[in-house]
């Protein structure tokens, strides 16, 4: 699972990942919905009562308590989430439902004359740069691929997630996605390919050629656990170097 950042924390705490999608954990929700048989034994009911499928409704998630002990968790999408919480047919699953809810049409869309608050920035940075890659979207359709990109991030020095980078990709006529985008990075040695906490992070070879930046971030969760989530965002020179590499590529340069 990609890395989180809280947005939202006066019921349930609600997260939004880094592409945008909005979820819970399950001890969250188990907590706050005050249910009394134990976790492991209610979300695996509920789930199988929504017929919920993993790695699409939900993902298992394990996190460190501050007594140092693993814990068995779920990340769940926020939709999911509303069902199991109506499942419980009382007063306090309704209150979540609205929460839900309420939390959707907020970050639907922005409001005028909103100011957003501390814990709110996270997740309107990320529809920020999505509106972003829109706009470059746009004008890149209009002009030569090099030129504009070139232009593009001559004017801005904003890092973006790989993710919206195979977007820019895919609008310069190169077909490819986030995974596939992923996968070749670490092949041509951008990305660390091994398996463990530095996944996907940079190799030093291309944070040396400032390719990337590596951005942190701290989650402090109601049980008194912190966590650090790390991302990978490619600079502005990063943007114009791969934009770059496969318009060569493809025009066998």
């Amino acid at each position: 699972m990609e890395p989180l950042s809280i947005i939202e924390n006066e019921l349930v705490p609600v997260y939004i990942t880094s592409t945008g999608e909005k979820v819970v954990y399950g001890t969250d929700l188990h907590r706050v919905l005050e249910v009394k048989s134990h976790y492991r034994d209610w979300v695996k009911n509920r789930l199988n009562d929504i017929g919920a499928i993993e790695n699409e409704d939900f993902e298992g998630a394990e996190i460190l308590a501050p007594s140092g002990q693993t814990i068995r968790n779920h990340i769940i999408c926020l939709d999911t989430a509303k069902e199991m919480a109506m499942l419980e047919r009382n007063e306090k699953g309704k209150q979540i439902r609205r929460y839900f809810i309420q939390i959707e049409k907020k970050y639907r869309g922005s409001v005028p004359g909103v100011v957003p608050t501390g814990k709110q920035l996270m997740a309107l940075a990320v529809i920020e740069a999505q509106k972003t890659i829109a706009e470059q979207e746009q004008a890149i359709c209009r002009m030569k691929p090099k030129e504009i990109f070139a232009d593009a991030v001559a004017a801005s020095k904003s890092s973006i997630l790989i993710g919206e980078l195979a977007k820019l990709i895919q609008q310069n006529g190169i077909d490819t996605g986030e995974k596939r985008l992923f996968a070749w990075m670490r092949q041509q040695g951008f990305l660390i390919s091994r398996r463990g906490t530095d996944y996907n992070m940079p190799t030093q070879r291309s944070m040396e050629r400032k390719l990337f930046e590596v951005k942190e971030h701290m989650i402090n969760y109601p049980d008194g656990s912190v966590r650090i989530t790390k991302t990978t965002v490619v600079t502005g020179k990063g943007q114009q170097y791969f934009i770059n590499k496969f318009l060569q590529e493809q025009n066998g340069a």
